[in-house]
């Protein structure tokens, strides 16, 4: 069937290459509008007093939705950016511009699901038809070797049954050309005033991120083909320091401005060109992981997002603003937990190794409500994914997926293991730059006197810390 009309609803599709819902607008439609639409729930207060969406994520997503229309303007096509309640915009424009149907990526969690259910049941009332596609992961839904509803609570158990049964379907090509209807009295977009935007300015910074796909396709083949780094992937992956210890593919394949499949056959050429070993089976392993939190949130709905998480377990949380927002502003006296936070609140950014030790700390040092962190982390991670990041959080603090029970990272160990001439702790904490070696991570155990040498005062230029943390490690 050939329509004559239909829309597009980008959300976190931000792309051309391998997007379903685009593909097959263009292939049934003569004409396409593609819309974007900027929520102001996206931008509402955290319980946390935080904005669910701060500058340095918003930044990247208002830079990945005019590089999308950049690229489809290169198309012969445009993109009306929009903003308000998407459950009202689409609809106006959709009667407006007397679309067939509208077209949209499928999401998995709550907030995002209603408002889907909402703006079918405002375009069923017009008789304007939807369909939804999946398209966020690695495999297809409909690939999975079991219903979603029984995902395996285990990864290794998921990884092994997609691994042996499941197939990486291969990348829609992007659409040549995109035939569009004049959009000229629709695209006169202002940023509303809600929308703060904040761009990262820390020559510190691990990576500059720029949002979007050609920023996207830019790094990919930056880290795999020009630098040639997806070859030692699995033994940098825990790095602290620059810009290559990881593939940092998390910021665009957040907003969907990188495919994950796209990326699998990346690897997969890589390995056939260039090198095949257990670093280019790594990066498939990270994305799997990300296939799995997506369907385990799939899986249990709203329960990623209680105290008790999936497991139905309450420990005896404490909500602590005061404790809390020391570890906010990387205050604690711990120089690695400090020195992570310190990083992503000038960045947007922290490393794999960096957020699983501060995860661990605020919930197994300090005892404090896990989903405060869940919520610190969503306000401001660059890379935030709903599904990656409250899982994981759920994880640390045992009422997720983590078949060991009380998971506990031994700061001074991590910090032995990652950082141990201290280079990390010396470029976020230049107050303690002066103190040698390994004693950086524990200015705690120094006396008065060599403190004074180093120009470090406890409580003054340094703060004295905030638990006493186990020795034994060694």
């Amino acid at each position: 069937m050939k329509y004559k009309r239909l829309l597009v609803w980008f959300r976190n599709d931000l792309r051309l290459h391998d997007h379903a819902a685009l593909f097959s607008a263009v292939e049934k439609a003569e004409e396409v509008i593609p819309v974007y639409c900027f929520d102001p729930r996206q931008f509402d207060s955290l319980s946390i007093g935080q904005k669910k969406t701060a500058g340095f994520r918003a930044q990247f997503l208002l830079e990945s939705v005019l590089n999308l229309q950049d690229n489809l303007k290169s198309l012969g096509s445009n993109l009306i950016i929009s903003s308000g309640l998407p459950e009202n915009v689409i609809p106006i424009l959709a009667k407006k511009y007397k679309v067939d149907a509208v077209y949209f990526t499928e999401e998995v969690t709550s907030e995002e699901k209603s408002v889907e259910a909402a703006l079918e049941h405002s375009l069923y009332k017009d008789r304007i038809g939807t369909e939804a596609f999946w398209q966020s992961t690695l495999f297809h839904i409909d690939d999975l070797p079991f219903p979603v509803s029984q995902t395996p609570e285990v990864f290794t158990q998921f990884r092994k049954e997609c691994e042996k049964l499941s197939k990486v379907r291969k990348t829609y090509p992007q659409p040549k050309k995109i035939n569009t209807p004049d959009l000229s009295n629709d695209l006169h977009f202002k940023l509303p005033s809600w929308m703060q935007v904040e761009k990262v300015t820390d020559d510190r910074a691990a990576i500059k991120f720029e949002g979007g796909e050609s920023a996207g396709m830019h790094r990919l083949k930056t880290y795999f083909w020009e630098r040639d780094q997806l070859k030692i992937y699995k033994e940098t992956r825990n790095g602290l320091l620059g810009e290559d210890y990881s593939s940092k593919f998390s910021a665009w394949l957040s907003l969907g401005c990188l495919s994950p499949r796209y990326i699998y056959e990346e690897v997969k050429l890589y390995e056939k060109e260039r090198k095949k070993n257990q670093s280019t089976y790594w990066l498939i392993f990270e994305l799997i992981w990300r296939d799995y939190f997506r369907f385990i949130a799939k899986k249990h709905g709203n329960n990623v997002f209680k105290l008790s998480g999936i497991k139905n377990y309450v420990d005896n949380w404490v909500r602590n603003e005061k404790l809390f927002q020391k570890w906010a502003e990387g205050n604690t006296g711990i120089p690695f937990i400090d020195a992570n936070m310190r990083e992503l609140n000038a960045t947007g950014f922290m490393s794999n190794r960096g957020r699983q030790n501060v995860a661990s700390f605020l919930v197994n040092d300090l005892n404090i409500d896990w989903r405060w962190g869940a919520e610190y982390f969503e306000s401001l991670l660059i890379d935030y994914d709903v599904c990656s990041n409250w899982g994981n959080w759920m994880y640390v603090a045992g009422v997720g997926n983590d078949p060991r029970e009380n998971r506990y990272f031994n700061i001074l160990k991590q910090a032995n293991n990652y950082d141990r001439k201290g280079a990390y702790i010396r470029h976020w904490i230049p107050e303690l730059a002066e103190i040698p070696g390994f004693d950086i991570h524990q200015p705690f155990d120094l006396s008065t006197k060599e403190l004074k040498e180093f120009g470090v005062s406890l409580g003054s230029t340094y703060p004295h810390p905030m638990v006493k943390l186990p020795k034994s490690f060694l």
